[in-house]
């Protein structure tokens, strides 16, 4: 099945999301009581709500996509070229409508798919919580409502590693590593996206991070299809 899809067909993405406000202060005190509520669950003894308020940017109620990036394959004089664009702002609105308007004129066939790492986990429901909360309609590849499983054009490369297996998660860096990808070094991982955007100011930080994650994933893909990984020159980014 996966070797029938093009490469052409599918469209490679990441996002990176943090909290909805700088500190646990700023936030309302509507929402500081459900935060309250929503933390129980994973804070230690003697932890504040305000004291994990950086882990809101996990959940869709809580936090707010910062950047959406996005790899296409093409093939360019018998090479395969991977083009990666990225849609970043504060606003957040911004970045889903031209997200948005991507999908809607270039992946609303049904044969057009999504690929993400833990993408059916977190990015696609993210993204479509978030477009409703900032009342933009969906767009056709992530609504999913009354959908047959087979009619949803959802790739995910952690739940095909998983071969049904459901007893844990396997991270995009332990993968990269047992496939023999390479990877650039950064000098941030995920959990410093909070404070790089909030305390650092550096949006631009960020969109390189989730750029390298949706080559590693692009690459990755490539690997499960039993073909060559693309030539590190021919993964270029397009404004």
């Amino acid at each position: 099945m996966l070797n029938q899809i093009k490469n052409k067909q599918i469209l490679f993405i990441d996002i990176e999301t943090v909290a909805q406000n700088a500190e646990f202060d700023e936030v309302s005190e509507e929402m500081q009581e459900l935060w309250a509520k929503k933390s129980k669950y994973f804070r230690t003894q003697g932890q504040s709500p305000a004291a994990v308020y950086e882990r809101a940017g996990i959940y869709a109620e809580f936090g707010k996509i910062i950047c959406i990036s996005a790899g296409f394959i093409v093939k360019e004089n018998d090479k395969r070229i991977l083009r990666i664009k990225s849609f970043a702002a504060s606003n957040e609105k911004t970045l889903l409508l031209a997200f948005r308007k991507l999908l809607t004129k270039s992946y609303n066939k049904q044969n057009h798919y999504l690929c993400a790492h833990n993408g059916k986990e977190f990015d696609y429901p993210y993204i479509a919580r978030r477009m409703l909360i900032n009342g933009i309609s969906l767009p056709k590849i992530l609504n999913i409502a009354g959908k047959k499983p087979w009619e949803i054009r959802h790739l995910d490369t952690m739940e095909l590693w998983r071969f049904g297996d459901y007893k844990h998660y396997t991270s995009l860096n332990l993968l990269t590593q047992i496939f023999n990808i390479p990877t650039p070094k950064d000098d941030i991982d995920g959990s410093q996206v909070g404070q790089t955007y909030w305390q650092e100011n550096n949006l631009e930080r960020i969109v390189r991070y989730c750029e390298k994650d949706v080559a590693a994933v692009v690459q990755l893909l490539m690997r499960y299809k039993g073909e060559d990984l693309i030539e590190q020159e021919n993964i270029i980014v397009v404004e």
